[in-house]
């Protein structure tokens, strides 16, 4: 699953603006969600392939994913809610780390087919993935969102209801102009860096 806004501009990516513009914020979400939906697509295994959408959907969704739209109040109810909709293991990422590999998305798929839950951290103090071999609304009790502790508080929940949690490697994902900056060095091949790398007259990806 990626759980992901439609990149309207306004609504996506606000903390890069400034310096962006509402519209080169959402360019670059669109960028981010390309990246990571063909990560997804490369996938090495027999899997759905969902897109937990807030806003709708168009062109951007390439061909081979299922639409499934969010549902919750808050971010920690539309979690809980994506895993209830797919009814088996399932492994969940965000739209803000268009660096993820094939590699990586698989290992939290095996993960949660040979144990119970995959947890990836981003530098930030969040995380950029979860996945659970059930799912199972109380692993998102009480579990602040986007706040420096959140991943600390996640992956304590996921330890006190007794699951065994394959921890992935960090990610660093994109909030701010910095954060683009260094994705796209990390990632200099993929569609976000190209995005960065046109935005103009402000020369963001210097």
């Amino acid at each position: 699953m990626v759980i992901a806004k439609a990149p309207v501009p306004g609504r996506v990516k606000t903390r890069l603006t400034p310096p962006c513009t509402p519209d080169q914020a959402a360019r670059l979400a669109g960028a981010a969600i390309a990246d990571t939906l063909a990560a997804a697509l490369a996938v090495d295994r027999d899997v759905r392939r969902v897109v937990v959408l807030d806003g709708e959907t168009g062109p951007w969704i390439p061909g081979g994913f299922e639409i499934v739209p969010q549902r919750g109040d808050g971010l920690a109810a539309r979690l809980a809610a994506a895993f209830a909709d797919m009814g088996g293991p399932a492994f969940l990422v965000g739209m803000d780390t268009p660096q993820v590999s094939p590699a990586l998305l698989e290992a939290g798929l095996d993960a949660v087919r040979g144990g119970d839950a995959a947890f990836g951290a981003a530098l930030d103090g969040g995380y950029w993935a979860i996945g659970l071999r059930e799912a199972d609304a109380r692993v998102f009790e009480d579990v602040p969102m986007s706040e420096a502790t959140t991943g600390a508080v996640q992956r304590a929940r996921l330890a006190i209801l007794g699951l065994r949690t394959a921890i992935l490697p960090p990610l660093r994902d994109v909030d701010t102009i910095e954060d683009a900056r260094a994705v796209a060095r990390e990632a200099p091949d993929g569609r976000f860096a190209a995005a960065l790398s046109e935005i103009e007259p402000d020369d963001l990806a210097a």
